[in-house]
C-alpha cells in the first residue's frame, strides 16, 4: 500500500453585617489594580462585572469578611459570554480548593459560578503547632522514600495553606521537594503535612516527568515527558493525558466487518536511564521515540494553537502501538482503541512510518471523529483526509525541529529510493503523485478518499503561500490554479486557525466541497471579519481549485 489510511472503526446566607464586611474586602481585592495590570477595555469591563458578581452573589460563593480573591484567568467568548477563574484565600493564606470560576453573559450579568469544593471555611486560628522546618524535614523524607535511586541532592520550601480538598478545612503545610538522583535527573515531591499534628495527608509527585530525551529516526534528539515506575521509567506521558507508546511485537489485529476479535500488544516502553532509543531501526526503541515525539507535538499543536486538550478535547490521551505486523507499510487511527498503529515499513518502499508528520495525521482523524465526523467515503472522504493532511502539516510547522523542517509534502520522511517519488502526496500540485486531483469536477466522488483529499490540500496551500514558484525551507513548490490566475497566501497560521472552526463548527458528517467553500468562509468571518483580507482569500482559493 502507498498511502496513509483510516482504519475501519467500528452553600447558608450571610448575616448583614458579615455580608457588608466580605463586600468591602471583595471589592478591594477584585478591583485592585494589580488585577487590571495591562489589561484592554474589554478584560477590565469584564473585571468590574465580575467583582459585582461577588458583591452580589458572596453567600452562595461561600465567600465571608475572612476571605480575599485574586482573578487567575480571563476568558471572553466571541459572543460575548464571560468567564472569570479566581483562586481564595483564607486570612490571607492559599486555600487548596478554594479556586470558583464566575460566569457572565454578554451584557456582565451573572449566570452562575463553578466551585472546586462547597465546604465553609471556617478554621480556629491560622498559627500552626508544627514548625515550617520540621515539615520541610518531613517531606525531605518523603522525596528520598520515593526515589528509586539515591538522591545526590534536595531541598524543601514549605507554605502554609488552608486544606479544603480532603474533607473538612485544616491548616496544613504544603511542602515542595526536589533534589537530583545519581544519574543527575530531577526529582520532585509535594507533601501536604497537618499543620496541627504532623499527620501526612496527601503527597504526590511534583515532577511527573523526568528530563528524559530519546533518539529518534526521523527527527533527531528530541526531549520526552517520561513517568518513573520504581527503578526505571515508563514511556508515558502523564503532562499530555497519559499518552503512551507500546510495543506491538510484530502482532496484528483480528477484526472482521470492523470488530475486533483480538489486538496485537501494546506493551509499554521502558528504560533503565531515560534516554532513549539509538536513532536505528535495529534498536525497537526509536521508532518509539518518534511516535510519542509526535503524539507530544500533535498534543502541543491543538492545545496552544486551538485550545483543545487533547484529541477528544477531554484531557484524556491516545496511545501508540509501534512494530506493528511484519513489513507492513501503513499506519492508521483506530477510533475503537482511540489509538495510533504505525508498521515498519518494507524497507524498500517504506521506513518506519513514525514520522511526525504522519503521527500529526493520523491523530487529526481523532479529532474529526469527535468533531464533525466526516463520513469516510466521497467528497466527505476526501474531507476527511484533507483535513488530517492539512492539520498533520500544521502540526509539523509548528514543532519547529531543525532535523525534520515545516514542508508541505506528506510522509516524505518516510519514503526510500524503491517508492518512485519524493513523498506520499504533494500539497502544491497534488497531481504530482500520479492520481490525485488538483481541481473539483463532477466526478471527485468517485475517486479513492487520499486522491480526491487533493482539492482541499491544494486550497489550503494557495490560501496559505499563494499560487506560483518559490522556495520555503529547500523545497521547491510550483502550484498552478484553475484559471491561471494569481492566488496570494494569507499564511499557514491563520490557514489552520480557518480549517480548525470549520471542523469543529461548521462542517458536518456529510459535508462536500461546496460545503466546506461555506465551511470555511464562515471561519474565516468569525475570526477576521465579512469582506475580510482573510475572507477574500478563503473565497479566491477555492475558486481557484474550481470549487464555487
Amino acid at each position: 500500500m502507498s498511502r496513509i489510511r483510516q482504519h475501519v472503526r467500528g452553600s447558608r446566607r450571610l448575616a448583614t453585617a458579615t455580608a457588608a464586611a466580605a463586600t468591602a474586602t471583595l471589592l478591594v481585592t477584585a478591583l485592585s489594580p494589580a488585577a487590571q495590570a495591562d489589561t484592554g477595555p474589554k478584560r477590565a469591563t469584564t473585571l468590574a462585572d465580575a467583582a459585582s458578581a461577588l458583591v452580589a452573589h458572596a453567600a452562595s460563593l461561600g465567600l465571608t469578611s475572612d476571605q480575599g480573591t485574586k482573578v487567575r484567568d480571563v476568558i471572553v467568548d466571541k459572543d460575548g459570554t464571560q468567564h472569570v477563574r479566581y483562586d481564595r484565600t483564607y486570612r490571607n493564606l492559599p486555600v487548596l480548593g478554594g479556586d470558583f470560576v464566575v460566569h457572565l453573559n454578554s451584557g456582565g450579568v451573572y449566570r452562575g459560578a463553578d466551585r472546586a469544593t462547597r465546604t465553609a471555611l471556617r478554621l480556629p486560628t491560622v498559627t500552626p503547632k508544627l514548625t515550617g522546618s520540621k515539615a520541610a524535614g518531613i517531606a525531605v523524607d518523603a522525596l528520598r522514600s520515593a526515589s528509586p535511586r539515591k538522591l545526590t541532592r534536595a531541598k524543601a520550601k514549605p507554605e502554609l495553606v488552608v486544606d479544603a480538598l480532603h474533607g473538612k478545612p485544616r491548616l496544613a503545610w504544603r511542602t515542595n521537594a526536589v533534589g537530583q538522583d545519581t544519574l543527575g535527573n530531577p526529582v520532585g515531591r509535594t507533601v501536604l503535612t497537618d499543620a496541627r499534628t504532623g499527620a501526612r495527608i496527601d503527597a504526590w509527585d511534583s515532577i511527573e516527568t523526568a528530563a528524559g530525551d530519546g533518539k529518534s529516526l526521523y527527527s533527531g534528539t528530541v526531549p520526552l515527558q517520561t513517568t518513573q515506575s520504581g527503578s526505571s521509567y515508563q514511556l508515558k506521558d502523564a503532562t499530555r493525558g497519559n499518552t503512551y507508546t507500546g510495543d506491538a511485537a510484530n502482532k496484528t489485529d483480528l477484526c472482521i466487518l470492523g470488530i475486533c476479535l483480538s489486538r496485537a500488544p501494546s506493551t509499554v516502553f521502558t528504560d533503565a536511564d531515560n534516554h532513549w532509543g539509538t536513532g536505528a531501526t535495529t534498536d525497537r526503541a526509536s521508532a518509539a521515540v518518534d511516535a510519542q515525539y509526535g503524539t507530544d507535538q500533535t498534543w502541543d499543536y491543538y492545545k496552544d494553537v486551538h485550545g483543545r486538550n487533547g484529541i477528544a478535547g477531554d484531557g484524556k490521551g491516545s496511545y501508540n502501538r509501534v512494530h506493528y505486523g511484519s513489513n507492513y507499510n501503513n499506519a492508521f487511527w483506530d477510533d475503537s482503541c482511540f489509538c495510533m498503529t504505525y508498521g515498519d515499513g518494507d524497507g524498500t518502499t517504506f521506513g518506519p512510518l513514525v514520522a511526525l508528520d504522519v503521527a500529526g495525521h493520523e491523530m487529526t482523524h481523532g479529532v474529526t471523529s469527535k468533531t464533525a465526523a466526516l463520513t469516510y467515503s466521497g467528497e466527505s472522504g476526501g474531507l476527511n483526509e484533507a483535513t488530517s493532511d492539512i492539520l498533520g502539516t500544521m502540526v509539523e510547522w509548528h514543532a519547529d525541529n531543525a532535523t525534520d523542517k515545516g514542508d508541505y509534502l506528506i510522509g516524505e520522511r518516510i519514503v526510500k529510493p524503491g517508492f518512485g517519488k519524493a513523498a506520499l502526496r504533494f500539497m502544491d500540485k497534488p497531481s504530482k503523485d500520479g492520481n490525485s486531483a488538483d481541481y473539483w469536477s463532477s466526478s471527485l466522488g468517485n475517486l479513492d478518499v487520499h486522491y480526491s483529499s487533493g482539492v482541499a490540500n491544494h486550497f489550503a496551500y494557495l490560501l496559505a503561500e499563494g499560487s506560483g514558484a518559490r522556495t520555503i525551507n529547500g523545497v521547491s513548490y510550483d502550484s498552478p490554479t484553475v484559471g491561471g490566475q494569481s492566488v496570494a497566501g494569507i499564511g499557514r497560521d491563520k490557514v489552520g486557525k480557518i480549517w480548525y472552526r470549520a471542523l469543529t463548527v461548521y462542517m458536518t458528517s456529510s459535508t462536500k466541497y461546496a460545503g466546506a467553500r461555506t465551511a470555511t468562509l464562515n471561519a474565516a468571518k468569525d475570526l477576521y471579519g465579512a469582506g475580510s483580507a482573510e475572507y477574500n482569500a478563503v473565497a479566491a482559493a477555492w475558486t481557484a481549485v474550481n470549487v464555487s
